[in-house]
């Protein structure tokens, strides 16, 4: 029997899922064939998420059933949909932090009967896994020292590790360079050939028509489309994702200002990857400067020396034209310092927190929220309300815990908070990670805004498009040093993706 003539190996009839009056899955129902990639397009909150948990057994769907090669799964069951063959790389990290990659991966694959674990033949396997897909990672090292993109290699090897002949891939390319995007690309298409079928969710456009052979788009929980990739476009695709015409942010040429901050020669200690390395950076006044680089090589412990958590072990730090001497937190927001950190979830917010408690968590002593030590909760909850109002966050109300809202939303609500009072100086890291084609531009045309009313930029990355798009100077960071900068389409992605794996230039160091 050929793959073209045989049964679908998945099946999902008729998914509903309701959280209280929210209806996240409504009536979905599609066919997944041996041999296919499915790309799952939507906006933050259009249902995605839900629908792969309840496919994966983390949730129990409300009405429909869902069949993997033939036989119903069990719902609520991720050990079934496991022993059906169904891998999942999820969102947000399901990893033990205490443990170390190897154990991550190999945990819960081998029989409980067994006395230990065979390392050498699971560090073996990982490795030749690891050099197959292009996602270099430590067995050894443990988890709770890795970057955010090393974690997400992680879940990738977790899921590749265990054989699985259906493979969710949940935004999988989000930390890899161009060519390990291709890389990972030309082994998806052979594991294809010989049976494999994936479900590929991302907001790159340009992955899904790479790699899909379909396209379902969901939009507010229900199939707002399906399409054939070769019979349809990037355009149309952003237009089902959020039910209108999709216009890109756009860039107009701006004459750089004053140097609002520089670093001269500046090292730091290890943090999360790679130390800075005498890097020197200027950031100039209406000017977005672009970072790129692969996770780990340094970009962490930039962001963490402009947020004021990082105090430099050698070089200076100028701001304004002065010299800063005690650096914290408390120093770098007083010096007019935003930031967009790169994790919004562990770092951006506390999760168990209203929306009001988050949107004032950096300034809470500030003037504007507090009177003779109290905070007022009056104006907290006017400048919440402000926020939600301006940037158009769908939120229950400002008493909401942050947790419950989309990412995109969550994202929204940090933006807010970064950019009132407007900023000098703005930290962007990874500011549209994970987020849909209609929030991305939001974001941008938000950052853009602020550049235009001089503020200095720094963007920092993954997305080498987003770069490309965005950027008036791009510098590259590889093991914990910058190369020279250069101008807006000076250089291909190509040519920054080598930069990134650490081929081309030599000990460049400055970008000022």
């Amino acid at each position: 029997m050929s793959i073209a003539s045989q049964p679908p190996v998945l099946r999902l009839s008729g998914i509903t899922k309701r959280f209280g009056p929210l209806v996240a899955n409504d009536a979905i129902s599609f066919e997944l064939e041996r041999g296919e990639v499915i790309a799952l397009l939507g906006e933050n909150g259009a249902g995605k998420t839900t629908l792969m948990n309840i496919l994966f057994g983390h949730y129990v769907a409300d009405e429909g059933s869902v069949e993997a090669f033939g036989q119903p799964l069990q719902p609520g069951d991720p050990r079934a949909a496991l022993d059906a063959g169904i891998g999942m790389v999820h969102q947000h990290f399901t990893l033990a932090d205490n443990m170390t990659v190897l154990e991550n991966i190999a945990l819960g694959t081998q029989s409980l009967w067994l006395p230990r674990l065979d390392r050498a033949v699971a560090r073996l396997r990982i490795e030749q896994l690891s050099a197959d897909f292009g996602l270099a990672v430590d067995p050894a090292a443990v988890v709770s020292s890795l970057s955010v993109g090393e974690r997400q290699r992680v879940e990738i090897l977790k899921a590749l590790y265990r054989d699985a002949r259906i493979l969710i891939l949940d935004e999988p390319t989000a930390v890899l360079t161009p060519a390990e995007t291709d890389a990972l690309f030309r082994t998806l298409k052979l594991l294809v050939a010989k049976g494999l079928s994936i479900i590929f969710i991302s907001h790159k456009l340009h992955e899904v028509m790479a790699v899909s052979d379909r396209v379902l788009v969901l939009r507010s929980g229900r199939l707002a489309g399906e399409r054939a990739t070769a019979a349809t476009d990037r355009k149309e695709l952003a237009a089902l994702m959020v039910g209108q015409e999709v216009k890109p942010a756009e860039v107009t040429a701006v004459e750089p200002g004053d140097a609002l901050l520089v670093l001269d020669t500046v090292s730091t200690g290890r943090r999360n990857g790679a130390a800075l390395d005498g890097v020197s950076l200027t950031l100039r006044a209406g000017e977005i400067t672009g970072l790129a680089g692969v996770s780990g090589n340094g970009q962490a412990a930039l962001a963490a020396l402009l947020a004021g958590t990082e105090s430099p072990i050698a070089g200076t730090v100028v701001i304004g034209g002065r010299q800063i001497g005690d650096w914290s937190p408390k120093a770098a927001l007083g010096h007019g310092i935003a930031r967009i950190p790169e994790d919004r979830h562990a770092v951006g917010t506390i999760g168990d927190m209203s929306v009001t408690e988050n949107v004032i968590a950096e300034r809470y002593a500030s003037p504007r929220f507090s009177r003779m030590g109290f905070l007022d909760w009056k104006a907290a909850r006017n400048f919440a309300e402000q926020i939600i109002a301006d940037y158009d966050v769908k939120c229950p109300s400002p008493e909401a815990r942050i947790r419950l809202l989309s990412g995109g939303n969550m994202q929204k609500l940090i933006l807010g908070r970064a950019l009132d009072p407007e900023p000098s100086v703005i930290l962007a890291s990874q500011p549209t990670r994970g987020l849909d084609v209609g929030a991305v531009a939001y974001v941008h045309r938000m950052l853009l805004a602020a550049r235009q009313r001089g503020a200095a930029i720094l963007l920092i990355s993954e997305d080498l498009e987003e770069i490309l798009a965005l950027s008036d100077r791009i510098v590259v960071m590889s093991k914990g040093r910058l190369s020279s900068p250069s101008a807006r389409g000076e250089r291909s992605i190509r040519e920054l993706g080598e930069l990134m794996a650490g081929h081309g230039e030599e000990g460049a160091k400055d970008a000022a």
